[in-house]
Parts: structure tokens; C-alpha cells; sequence
């Protein structure tokens, strides 16, 4: 006994597409998209990285300039 597997389908513009029937570029450009769109996720995590490290460190230089003020007021 064989299990019939689902036909994988895609939703664009509110229109439901099964992937058997689109041309070899409409795949390709789905993928290329979905593609993209992890990479812009990724970016965004990283920039968020970044961002935080730089503050960070802008931190640490803020409060390094005020322990040296400190030091030369005694």
C-alpha cells in the first residue's frame, strides 16, 4: 500500500499555485525569493549584533573618560 503524497502548492497574491505547474523560472524565482529573504533576516540579526556591540563599547568608552576625569580632579 502506497501513501499518495500531497502536491506542494504556493499562495501568491491570495492565488494558490501547485508547484507542478509552474515553469522551471517561476520556481527558480520563488527560491531565489525565499532565498533573500533568509539573507535579509540574517542581515538584520547580525545588524542588531552590531549595533548592540558598538553601543557597548561606546559605553565603555563614556564611562572610561569619566573615571579619568575623576582621576585628574584628585
Amino acid at each position: 500500500m502506497s501513501k499518495k503524497q500531497k502536491e506542494q502548492t504556493i499562495t501568491i497574491n491570495n492565488k494558490e499555485y501547485k508547484v507542478s505547474d509552474l515553469s522551471q523560472d517561476q520556481v527558480t524565482y520563488i527560491n531565489h525569493m525565499n532565498d533573500l529573504e533568509r539573507k535579509i533576516e540574517s542581515s538584520k540579526f547580525n545588524l542588531d549584533q552590531l549595533t548592540i556591540g558598538k553601543n557597548a563599547f561606546s559605553n565603555l568608552l563614556h564611562m572610561s573618560l569619566e573615571t579619568a576625569d575623576v582621576e585628574e580632579a584628585v
